[in-house]
Parts: structure tokens; C-alpha cells; sequence
């Protein structure tokens, strides 16, 4: 071993592993893919609250996972110390919508595929994907669940209440019921025919209906 050998550096060596062509067209195809992975999130999403951050999110994370594909390929030693360092990482942010983590999978995926060098496969599968959701995710409002909160004075207004709202909706389920002298009140899950809302006003100017309110719902239930 000579004097050379001691201080050669095996970081320099490393350097031009992954070229400068390589690294920019990656890095622009991944930031492409993420943002049309955004696109079809914000049309796609139906949660209750829209976050910005997540959207940015998705295209950091695309571009990310591209960058450690790059570095994990180009050195076989590399990508076992990788294996070993993504280990330990625990992510402890929660999950609101079933969806996002279709939108998480799908960004990591793109950036794997697209570092490991198949862009056509990175591109057609992210245009495949997001047609699907498109087509899948967004479905009309009125078919949608609701809820409707009726509060009635007595029986009969709650019967003659009940017996109209399901001659104007396609399906109807009492989901709980609270009963008090004088007062009446019903949670009702119903899925609308069409896309108006009229039947509200009505029931809310029928003889012994104290109010009727409309809430959009998700339609998740535990038990």
C-alpha cells in the first residue's frame, strides 16, 4: 500500500457514477409526473378539506424516491447501506382519506420505475392511473350520501315527514333516532335521485316539522 493509497478518496471516485444528462432528465421527467400526480389529486379529491401541502407533498416525494433510485443503481454497496437506512424511518402522520395513500403508492412507484430507466412505462402506467381515478373518484353529487336531520313536534308529523322524504329520494335509512317531549329528532341517510335539494325547503314547512337540515356525508360507520 502506498502513500497514495491511504488518502484516496472513494467519495470522489463516486462522482461521476450518474451523469449530469442522466440526473436532469430524471429529475425534470419526475417533477413532470408529480405535478400530474397533484393535477388529478386536486380533481380527485372529495374530503372535507382540501390540503395544499399534501399536493406538494406528492411531487417532493416523486422527485425524492427518482434521486434514490438514481444513487441506489449506480452502486451495489450503496443500495445495501440504503436498504438498512430507509429501515429505521417511521412515518407517524395520519392518513384522513383512503385515497391519499392510493396518491402516496402511486408517486414512489413513479419515481422508482422512472429512476430504474423504463419512461415509458413510468409515463403510460402514471396517464393509465390517472384516468382511472378520474373516471372512478369522481362520481355525481347525487349519489352521494347525505344525511338529514329532521326534528318534529310529535308521531304524526314524524310519519307524514318520513313518508315524504322517501317518495323523494332514491334510498332512505333512519340511522338513529332521539325521542323528548315534544321534540323528535331523526338522522337519516338518504341517497338523492337527482342533483336538487328543493324536498329540503319543503319539509321544513310541513305542520309539525320544527326544522330539517342537509349534511353531506361520507357515508363511514364503525360497528
Amino acid at each position: 500500500m502506498t502513500f497514495n493509497d491511504i488518502f484516496k478518496s472513494s467519495f470522489l471516485e463516486n462522482i461521476a457514477s450518474v451523469t449530469i444528462l442522466d440526473m436532469v432528465l430524471a429529475l425534470t421527467l419526475a417533477f413532470g409526473i408529480g405535478m400530474f400526480i397533484f393535477m388529478i389529486y386536486k380533481k380527485t379529491f372529495a374530503g372535507v378539506m382540501y390540503s395544499s401541502s399534501f399536493g406538494i407533498t406528492l411531487v417532493a416525494l416523486t422527485m425524492i424516491t427518482t434521486l434514490v433510485i438514481l444513487a441506489v443503481t449506480s452502486n451495489v454497496v450503496l443500495s445495501l447501506g440504503m436498504v438498512g437506512a430507509l429501515s429505521i424511518v417511521r412515518f407517524r402522520t395520519a392518513i384522513k382519506e383512503p385515497l391519499d395513500i392510493a396518491f402516496l403508492f402511486w408517486s414512489i412507484a413513479a419515481g422508482i420505475v422512472l429512476a430504474a430507466g423504463m419512461i415509458p412505462l413510468a409515463v403510460f402506467g402514471s396517464i393509465v392511473i390517472g384516468l382511472v381515478l378520474l373516471v372512478f373518484a369522481n362520481k355525481k353529487p347525487h349519489l352521494n350520501p347525505y344525511i338529514v336531520v329532521l326534528r318534529c313536534e310529535n308521531h304524526d308529523s314524524e310519519t307524514a315527514a318520513t313518508e315524504f322524504l322517501k317518495n323523494q329520494v332514491q334510498r332512505m335509512v333512519v340511522k338513529s333516532k332521539t325521542a323528548q317531549k315534544g321534540n323528535i329528532e331523526l338522522n337519516i341517510e338518504i341517497r338523492m335521485k337527482e342533483d336538487n335539494t328543493d324536498f329540503v325547503n319543503i319539509l321544513s314547512e310541513m305542520n309539525g316539522v320544527t326544522s330539517a337540515v342537509l349534511v353531506s356525508y361520507n357515508g363511514e360507520y364503525m360497528g
